[in-house]
């Protein structure tokens, strides 16, 4: 994004998130309790009990940057979105040893 200040163009570069998707399960998280604001509450909380071992089903947490993007970016996904939802889909199957529709 580049505005103007004083007549002099400013580049305005904003961080994009490492990643969308947040898998859990089988005793391993991606995030932990303190990314609530990131992963919201349920799947901050779901990500810590799966982190310290406790019972999880496997799952994963689309995070709340998703929301954001979909409406500064005119009601639409990130590109890489279906990747990692894929990706994610395929951690859970190959950790319960199922496929989805079996």
């Amino acid at each position: 994004l580049i505005f103007h200040f004083r007549d002099l163009p400013v580049a305005v570069h904003f961080a994009m998130p490492a990643k969308w998707v947040y898998n859990f399960g089988a005793g391993e998280a991606d995030g932990r309790a303190a990314m609530k604001n990131l992963l919201g509450g349920k799947g901050a909380n779901l990500a810590e009990m799966a982190a310290i071992g406790m019972p999880v089903p496997p799952g994963f947490t689309v995070t709340t940057e998703v929301c954001t993007h979909f409406y500064d970016h005119d009601r639409s996904y990130p590109e890489e979105l279906r990747a990692e939802v894929e990706e994610a889909v395929g951690l859970i199957e190959s950790r319960v040893g199922a496929k989805f529709g079996d």
